[in-house]
Parts: C-alpha cells; structure tokens; sequence
C-alpha cells in the first residue's frame, strides 16, 4: 500500500513513525512533512489546507490511503474532497468535525445528549460577555475562576482560565474586540471552572463501534508547576494513575458512545478519532472538550505504546468493521517531553541550530519527534512555537522518565525551553509500576 499523511508537526511525525512500520505498507508520503519526517517518507511540498491539490497529488500517485493529522484540514472538508474523487481517507467529514470547530455546537451536544460537562453560556457580544462574567464572580466571589474560551479554531490557545474578574475581562477584549483569534471570538462560551485532575481519553471509531485508545495527561501550561500561559501542550505521559480501566469504561458508556451517537443521529455518521478532553472531580467524570482528531503530544505519547499495527486499524475504522479490528498495547509507559522556542507561546524567534539530534535518539527506549523544524546548509533548524518532542518508553513512568530527560539533555538550541516536571504529579504515586 502507499499511504498518503497530512501535516507536518510532531503528531504527523509520530503518525508516519508508526505507519511505516506496517508490513502492508510500501512507500509513505507526507504533506508537506518536516525534516524528521523526511527520513521516514518522501515528503511533498502542499500545504495541509491546500485540499485540491492534495486530492490531485493522490489521484495521480495512485494512493491506497490517506489519512490526516490536523484538524484545520478536516474542518474544511479534506473528507468530501477525497471521498468525492473515490479516494480513501480517514477521519471525520466537515459537518461532524464541527464538535471541534465550534465549542459552541460542541456545549450544545453534550447539553442535549446529556454528557456531563462544566454550567456553560454562549455569549455573542462582548456586552453580553462582560455581563454574564461579572454576575458570575458577583454570585462566586471574588477569588472565583472561570473558563473563557474561543468558539472556532485557536491552534489550541483560545482558552483562558482566568482567576479574577480583570482577568476574565482582558482574555474577552482580546478575543471579541481586538480579534487576537480573528473571527474563532466572535462567539465565546464562559464557564464555570472544574476542579480535579485533567486527562485526554482518545477513541477510534466507525460510527457505532468506539475503541478507546490509552488514557494520557497533556501538561498544557508553558512552565512548571503548571504556571503560565496555555501553550499547545508541553508534554504529556501515559498510561495515567488516575485513569484506571473501570475509569476508561465509564468514559466511553457516559461521553464517548453518547457523542458519537448523537452525531450519527444528525445524518452523518463520525469516522475517525475522537478526542474527549475530561477532568476528574469529586462529582465524577466531566468532559472538557472535544477534538476531531488525536492529540498532540499525546499521540507521540501513545503510539509508542500501542503494539498492534496501526494501519488495519485505520482501514477498518473507514470500512465500519472496527469492531474486528486487533488493538494490543505494550505493558509499558511513555513519558514525552516537548521543547519549545524562547519565547513561546508568545513572540518567539526561529532559525536556531539544533544539536544533538543523534545522540538523543541513539538514547535507550527514545525517538525524537519534529514539529517546528527546517533544514538548511546540513543543519537542522527550529522553526516554530513548538519545535520537536523527546519520547522514551521504559518499564514504568520513572524509567521512562529518566530516559526521557537523559535525551532531551543531548538537545540544544539558543532558546530552548521545556518544562520539568511531565509526569511529576503521577510520579508521587504508588500506582505508576506497571
């Protein structure tokens, strides 16, 4: 088979890493990739949005299958445009992929539906906004925090946990007035802020069969201790003490299965992954968000884990025989560990060597991701917020750990930053030996 990746960050990386290991695979190529991509797949240099010309590159190369990264190709439709030149493809088409494209359609599914999620209001003007914000830490206090976040796409920062009413009323004047996020602010959804310990649960699924894949932790804050702004995540660790199998099974009766039903009862069914972001309170599971498609850095978390081959998975998924399909994991854990640029996720400079490269993936156990990278002149160079991530799979979360941080020390570039502390909470627990 010659399959077709789109994207070009670690999550494409990881995707690619695995998918070229299958048996039924003979050549892969990856749209527009990245260096580290490169050595793995021929690299073809079209946009992840250029949805035209990645159908017509796949017509012409005779591609037995795509299958697609980012959730900005999917939003648009990249599902339709295949499906209509007879082309396979997974994931989502555009109308379901909208339970990530709007929060706002997503709230308003899991209301219906009755998923459990956090008291929520959808406000369509900054005035509206202001108001709801100001009853609301009116009636909690003054040391209240609550949840403002984008209605459209926001590359993973459209959302601000603000700890005071000035906090909340600056995230909304730079969402609704100054457009930071152009027209994703035009509507936002205020809401109450959950308490507990925060996990990403993906699933596959056909419509009707969900399979969940292992439970992960991103670590969405740019510095340790969870300080900082929100970033597109730091790092992340699996599987997670706090989600045990029973916790697993619960996810999918009350928030998976309940999504993907309500979603085929509006005419069409979601095929693809499914991303339920959820939080662990004293009141239960309540679920934070929905994605359309997997993580990042939790698939170059998960992947590393997963034993059985990826790629009739996927095809199965598509053909709406998923419940045959054989989903193994290794008895083992990942920790991955993202370095970013100085700066990020603000104002950041790109263009810096990077060494150690080699090193770190001769590392027991490690691979290293690429994400925001560029070659030039022989060198690798960074080129972006989030420039590659250091995976490393050992026999429980300390060793991978360890090994982890061992590679990430053989990397350097002028900038570089990362955080300290993945996986450190599940770290001081007992649970972790696997």
């Amino acid at each position: 088979m010659k399959i077709l990746v789109v994207g070009g960050g670690g999550r494409e990386h990881a995707l690619v890493w695995k998918i070229a290991q299958s048996p039924l695979v003979s050549k892969v190529y990856c749209a527009p990739g990245n260096p580290g991509i490169s050595k793995l797949a021929e690299c073809v240099d079209i946009s992840s949005d250029n949805l035209e010309e990645l159908a017509e590159f796949a017509a012409l190369e005779h591609i037995d299958f795509t299958v697609v990264g980012p959730e900005a190709p999917l939003i648009a439709g990249i599902v339709d445009v295949f499906e209509c030149r007879g082309l396979k493809i997974f994931g989502p088409s555009p109308d379901p992929a909208r339970i990530e494209g709007s929060k706002v359609f997503a709230k308003k599914l899991m209301q219906t539906s009755g998923i459990p999620t956090a008291d929520f209001w959808i406000c369509d003007s900054l005035t509206v906004a202001r108001a709801r914000t100001a009853d609301y830490y009116g009636i909690h206090g003054k040391d209240a925090r609550i949840v403002i976040k984008a209605d459209g796409l926001a590359a993973g920062k459209g959302v601000v946990v603000a700890a005071s009413l000035e906090e909340a009323e600056d995230a909304l004047q730079k969402f609704m007035s100054d457009r930071i996020f152009g027209s994703a602010g035009d509507v936002v959804v205020i809401e109450e802020c959950l308490i507990g310990e925060e996990a990403s649960i993906i699933a596959i699924t056909d419509g009707e069969t969900v399979r969940p894949l292992i439970p992960s932790q991103d670590h969405k804050r740019a510095y340790d201790g969870d300080l900082g702004p929100n970033t597109g995540g730091m790092g992340a660790y699996a599987p997670v003490p706090i989600i045990p199998l029973d916790t697993v099974d619960i996810a999918v009766e009350q928030i998976l299965k309940p999504a993907v039903a309500a979603i085929r009862g509006l005419g069409i069914p979601y095929r693809g992954f499914l991303y339920a972001g959820i939080m662990v309170t004293k009141d239960g599971l309540k679920t934070i968000e929905f994605n359309c498609r997997l993580g990042d850095p939790e698939t170059q978390t998960i992947l590393p884990l997963l034993e059985s081959d990826i790629v009739p998975i996927l095809i199965r998924a598509t053909e709406c025989t998923l419940e045959q399909a054989e989903i193994k994991w290794r008895d083992a854990s990942s920790v991955c560990i993202t370095a970013a640029s100085g700066g990020y996720p603000g104002i950041f400079q790109s263009g810096k060597v990077i060494s150690g490269l080699e090193q770190a993936s001769e590392r027991e156990g490690c691979v290293v991701f690429h994400a925001g990278t560029k070659e030039k002149d022989g060198n690798i160079l960074t080129a972006g917020g989030r420039v590659l991530s250091v995976t490393a799979v050992g026999a429980d979360l300390e060793e991978a750990s360890i090994h982890a941080y061992g590679a990430m020390s053989d990397i350097y570039f002028e900038g570089m930053h990362f955080r300290k502390d993945i996986a450190a909470r599940a770290l001081q627990s007992d649970s972790t030996k696997v």
